[in-house]
């Protein structure tokens, strides 16, 4: 099922990224409910339902995005809280991935536009700028210039 479908607002659209009420058991309303969820940490179970709706590997996510070794995640297990830090990154990392799915509304399309070089990100891959916080503003940005139909 799509996020399309489900006609969620965007920090259900978030939660569900992230593996949905069952693995983010806390209430989020706010920006702040979302720090106080990093500074517990997400389960490892999240970030792999963050990866799915992505279309990319584990590896490729562990180590091209949080800059870990993928041996270093699959040591853990489903239930185990990730570190605050890589907790944050993989939330900011999911509200670009929500927010691409507002504009693009299927897995498909977000897939397909997440793994495409764009001119507008000096011919790099949105995928590609998501292990910095610099990057991930960038995206988001020009994800805000398609939706208000500027050429990107």
């Amino acid at each position: 099922m799509t996020l399309l479908n489900k006609k969620l607002n965007p920090i259900a659209s978030l939660v569900y990224l992230l593996g949905g009420t069952d693995l983010v058991q806390e209430k989020i309303r706010s920006a702040f409910d979302l720090i106080s969820l990093s500074n517990k940490g997400i389960k490892k179970a999240s970030m792999e339902a963050l990866i799915g709706h992505m279309g990319m590997t584990k590896k490729s996510f562990a180590e091209d995005i949080l800059n870990l070794s993928v041996k270093t995640i699959e040591r853990k297990k489903d239930d185990d809280l990730l570190d605050k830090y890589t907790s944050s990154h993989i939330i900011e990392v999911a509200k670009v991935v929500e927010h691409a799915y507002e504009v693009f509304e299927t897995e498909e399309r977000v897939q397909k536009w997440l793994n495409t070089s764009n001119r507008a990100l000096n011919q790099m891959k949105p995928l590609q700028l998501f292990n910095i916080p610099t990057g991930i503003a960038l995206v988001n940005q020009v994800l805000g210039r398609i939706e208000e139909g500027v050429y990107s």
